[in-house]
């Protein structure tokens, strides 16, 4: 899709252009899939329901979407009953459950973006797995998964990045990023032409992130450039070892308890 396009259509068909691009470059859906939608209330994860809601008559494929909502026992910036009104318009049932997530953490332990992103995810494949859900859709964007790939490159030698589409070895679930072709300031401006709620996230413990300082290091080294950063994408799925397309991964048993660890590597940041 060229730039040209990319500077002209309105933030809205932006939008559903790159997911619609993702979705069948990366065959992230098929027919008959049942898909976990994981809803923080913020921007990334709404607008992704909205495109997938929107799209089901460009892709000709008879799936379902649900959402379903993890309430901490720290953080409270998402006003639910709007996030459901919203769903519930566009076809999506809505499901919030609430885990101490503090609560988890065994004595001595401090809270951190890690855990709290290991035990929202571990709930999501637990919900997705008693409910039927093949799939788990993650509001995680162009962004974050470059951001992904420089704290794991820096920060643990490795080169790891989010895939799109990740299947696992222990779970009938996937995970997929429809918004994976995109900016998330393209994802702000739909989210501001459609008038979806938008949460600014208050939690204590990411003030800080590892992954914000990563983030200001890309937008000095690439001059913010739209352009710079999706080149930096096709080399992650360049070569024999596409960093897109995920493995089939093992990650600790669900249910392993309070002080366990395990995430994919980077993901730090929760579920957007």
């Amino acid at each position: 899709m060229s730039n040209r396009f990319l500077r002209r259509a309105g933030p809205s068909t932006v939008v559903q252009k790159l997911v619609c691009k993702a979705v069948l470059e990366r065959k992230l859906l098929s027919d008959g899939d049942r898909v976990l939608i994981a809803a923080s209330g913020g921007k990334d994860s709404t607008v992704m329901a909205w495109a997938l809601s929107q799209l089901r008559p460009a892709f000709k494929m008879d799936y379902s979407l649900a959402a379903l909502h993890i309430s901490s026992d720290f953080c409270s910036c998402c006003k639910k009953s709007v996030l459901s009104s919203r769903l519930e318009e566009w076809g999506i049932p809505f499901t919030d459950l609430s885990v101490p997530i503090i609560g988890r953490l065994k004595e001595g332990r401090k809270m951190n973006c890690y855990w709290c992103s290991t035990q929202r995810r571990t709930e999501l494949i637990k919900y997705a797995m008693e409910n039927g859900f093949n799939k788990i859709a993650l509001g995680h964007h162009l962004d974050d998964i470059i951001e992904t790939f420089f704290m794991n490159m820096t920060g643990k030698g490795i080169l790891s990045a989010m895939p799109l589409y990740l299947s696992y070895r222990k779970y009938p679930v996937s995970l997929i990023r429809p918004l994976g072709y995109l900016e998330e300031r393209q994802i702000i401006a739909c989210a501001e032409e459609q008038n979806i709620l938008k949460a600014s996230c208050t939690c204590p413990y990411g003030v800080n992130s590892g992954r914000r300082n990563m983030r200001n290091r890309i937008a000095a080294f690439t001059g913010n450039s739209g352009a710079v950063k999706r080149r930096i994408l096709a080399a992650l799925s360049a070569g024999p070892e596409d960093l897109l397309d995920g493995k089939l991964y093992d990650e600790p048993a669900i249910g392993s308890g309070a002080g366990g660890q395990g995430s994919t590597p980077g993901e730090d940041d929760g579920t957007h």
